[in-house]
C-alpha cells in the first residue's frame, strides 16, 4: 500500500513515453540496462520508473528508481525514489533488496513522514517470508522485532493497526512451531522434551491460541510420567481459563479416569504452581 505522499505522479505516465522517445524501443532497452539516464531530468526518470511499476516490471522499476537517487542525490525525488525502490523490490518478492532500500531510507530520513512506511516495509520483508522457512524461526523473530518498532515508534501512523495484527499472527505462529515440536516429542514418548516445549507456551505465549492445548498436553505428559500433582495443576489452570474448550473436557476425562480431580496441592513446588499463583490467584511473589 502506497500513501499519497509516496506516489503522487501516476497521472503523468502517459507523457513519460514522449519524454523517453518511444515506448516500444525504450522498453526493451530499459530491460537490458542500456538507457543512459544522464540526459534526463529527475522528473522524467521518476516517471519512467512509475510507468514500469504500473506495467508490472518491478525489477526494472526498482533499477530506474535507483537512477534518480544516483544522478540527483540531493533532489526531493531522490528521497521518494528510495522508498519506491523498496516498494518495487518487495512487490517483486526480492525481500533482501527491499530491506536494504527500506533501511537506507530510515537511516537517511528518520524524521520523514514516510519513515513509518519504510519501517513497515522492512517488517513485511520478514513477515511475508514466515511460511517459507520451515522450522527456522529466525524470520519470525525478525518480523516481530521490526513490527514492534512500527507499533511503538509510529503508533499514530496508518500502518500501526496492520502492524499490531501481523505481530499477533507472527507471535501465534511462533507459539505454533513450539507446539509442533512438543507434539512430535509427545508422540514418541519423549515426555521431558515435550514438557519443556509446552512449558514455553504456558510461560511465554499465554496470550496465543495454543495455550489451552499446551495445558492439555501437559496433563497428558505428566500423567504418563506418574506426576499426578503436576497433571492436576495443569488441569486446574486449564479449567479456570478455558473451561468451555474441548481441551479441558479431554483433560478432565483423563484426570477422572485416573481417579484424580483438577486442583492444587499447596505443598507443590512445581513450576506450574507459580503459574497458578500468577494466572489465577494474582500473586506474583
Amino acid at each position: 500500500m502506497i500513501n499519497g505522499n509516496v506516489w503522487p505522479y501516476m497521472a503523468a505516465t502517459v507523457a513519460l513515453c514522449i519524454a523517453l522517445a518511444g515506448c516500444d524501443n525504450t522498453d526493451s532497452r530499459v530491460s537490458r540496462g542500456e538507457i543512459d539516464y544522464e540526459d534526463y531530468t529527475a522528473e522524467q526518470i521518476f516517471e519512467r520508473a512509475e510507468y514500469d511499476l504500473a506495467r508490472g516490471d518491478y525489477e526494472v522499476a526498482a533499477s530506474v528508481f535507483s537512477e534518480v537517487e544516483r544522478l540527483y542525490p540531493y533532489s526531493a525525488l531522490a528521497k521518494r525514489a528510495v522508498i519506491m525502490q523498496a516498494y518495487a523490490y518487495h512487490t517483486d518478492k526480492d525481500y533482501e533488496n527491499s530491506r536494504a532500500s527500506a533501511r537506507r531510507f530510515i537511516d537517511f530520513y528518520p524524521t520523514d513522514d514516510d519513515a513509518a512506511y519504510a519501517q513497515y516495509l522492512l517488517a513485511l520483508s520478514y513477515y511475508d517470508q514466515i511460511d517459507e522457512i520451515g522450522r527456522d524461526q529466525g524470520m519470525t523473530l525478525e518480523a516481530l522485532q521490526a513490527l514492534r518498532i512500527v507499533i511503538e515508534r509510529y503508533p499514530d501512523s496508518e500502518y500501526a493497526r496492520s502492524a499490531i495484527l501481523k505481530f499477533d499472527l507472527a507471535f501465534d505462529h511462533l507459539a505454533g512451531k513450539e507446539m509442533e515440536v512438543g507434539r512430535y516429542y509427545l508422540r514418541r514418548d519423549h515426555y521431558g522434551a515435550a514438557i519443556n516445549r509446552f512449558r514455553v507456551i504456558v510461560e511465554d505465549f499465554q496470550t496465543t491460541s495454543h495455550t489451552p492445548e499446551a495445558l492439555h498436553r501437559l496433563v497428558e505428559a505428566y500423567l504418563a510420567l506418574g506426576l499426578d500433582d503436576e497433571a492436576r495443576i495443569a488441569g486446574a489452570i486449564l479449567g479456570h481459563n478455558f473451561r468451555g474448550s474441548v481441551w479441558y473436557e479431554d483433560s478432565y476425562r483423563l484426570l477422572t479416569d485416573s481417579g484424580l480431580e483438577p486442583g492444587v496441592n499447596e505443598d507443590s513446588r512445581s513450576w506450574l504452581r507459580a503459574v497458578y499463583r500468577q494466572m489465577i490467584l494474582g500473586r506474583w511473589l
